[in-house]
């Protein structure tokens, strides 16, 4: 069967998908090309979008290591360069997260790697950042993490890799290979599971942040075999490096829906008109149930890193090389 399928078979698959138990592993169907606007182009690998009151998109690029803006006219602009960044082919510039409070504290956070580790830091734009959790582990090339975004409770949410050392994510004393939950000023959110940033560990490399109401989703990055969609509670531990994909053990918890690595590799989540949509390294966008069945869409636009829902009611997709909006359908 041709890869292109006609969206009138596409939506049978889908159908079939959404009957499908929540832990099979297999690669869904292409849903189809939809309906999608460029918004920017000729990008140093865009990585992350967040939005100012005003309407206006903030995005970081990994590579360049700078954020730049995209206004609501469209014009696109560079805000500045952050110093200090190291870049591999997974490090540089990565997550981006306007503050909830911006109207009052004009904060922006940034998640990027330098020489020894990776880090959460502070700025008012134009300024210079200020670290506010360091010693994040980053390997010689992969396994950096970098999502940022602030939950419904208002506090601040990172998605850590283990910087290529497994152990690091079962030790509960290191921020690698975990989800951090912390205050505007890095320290551990009130409630954490452990007195610390810790929020949920045994995880690999941890790509995308949403939320269903106050339900935490995340996206997982998993090793040559399944990449992982997984819910997540405080204080729960979720196998790796033991258990990659589900395994029967009770002290585990298991992911709602498992891929393979060669479809998936997942990026940034979002939550958009009931849907989960997750950006893929390996091309398109999977739109998808709380169960992870679903399918891919937006295929045309090739690798995407990450989703947001924007403020101007459209789901902005993000490329290395372009942004998009699109309507999620």
């Amino acid at each position: 069967m041709s890869l292109r399928r006609t969206l009138s078979l596409a939506g049978a698959f889908a159908a079939t998908a959404l009957l499908t138990a929540g832990l099979a592993t297999a690669a869904p169907p292409e849903v189809g090309t939809m309906a999608i606007n460029k918004v920017a182009d000729g990008l140093n690998q865009a990585w992350s979008v967040d939005f100012l009151p005003d309407g206006s998109a903030l995005f970081t690029e990994k590579d360049s290591k700078k954020i730049r803006k995209i206004d609501k006219a469209g014009k696109l602009s560079d805000v500045q360069t952050i110093p200090g960044v190291s870049v591999t082919k997974e490090a540089g510039l990565l997550g981006l997260a306007v503050s909830p409070k911006y109207a009052d504290d004009q904060t922006v956070f940034i998640y990027y790697t330098t020489s020894s580790d990776n880090r959460i830091a502070k700025l008012k734009l134009g300024e210079a950042p200020q670290p506010i959790v360091t010693g994040i582990p980053r390997g010689s090339q992969y396994h950096h993490g970098g999502r940022l975004k602030f939950g419904p409770d208002g506090y601040l949410y990172a998605g850590t890799g283990d910087g290529q050392n497994g152990d690091n994510a079962q030790n509960k004393n290191s921020l690698g290979g975990k989800v951090l939950r912390v205050d505007a000023s890095g320290a551990p959110a009130p409630g954490n599971p452990f007195n610390s940033r810790v929020y949920s560990y045994g995880h690999r490399n941890v790509q995308g942040l949403a939320w269903i109401g106050s339900q935490l989703y995340i996206s997982e990055i998993g090793p040559s075999d399944v990449d992982e969609f997984n819910k997540i509670d405080a204080g729960k531990n979720y196998g790796w490096p033991t258990c990659s994909g589900p395994c029967d053990n009770s002290g585990f918890t298991n992911p709602v829906k498992t891929w393979p690595t060669s479809s998936a590799t997942p990026s940034g989540l979002a939550y958009y008109k009931n849907s989960f949509y997750m950006a893929s390294l390996k091309g398109g966008t999977y739109k998808l149930n709380a169960s992870g069945s679903g399918g891919k869409i937006y295929t045309g636009q090739g690798r995407t890193r990450d989703e947001v829902a924007g403020p101007d009611g459209k789901l902005w997709v993000v490329t290395p090389a372009a942004i998009y909006t699109a309507d999620g359908s």
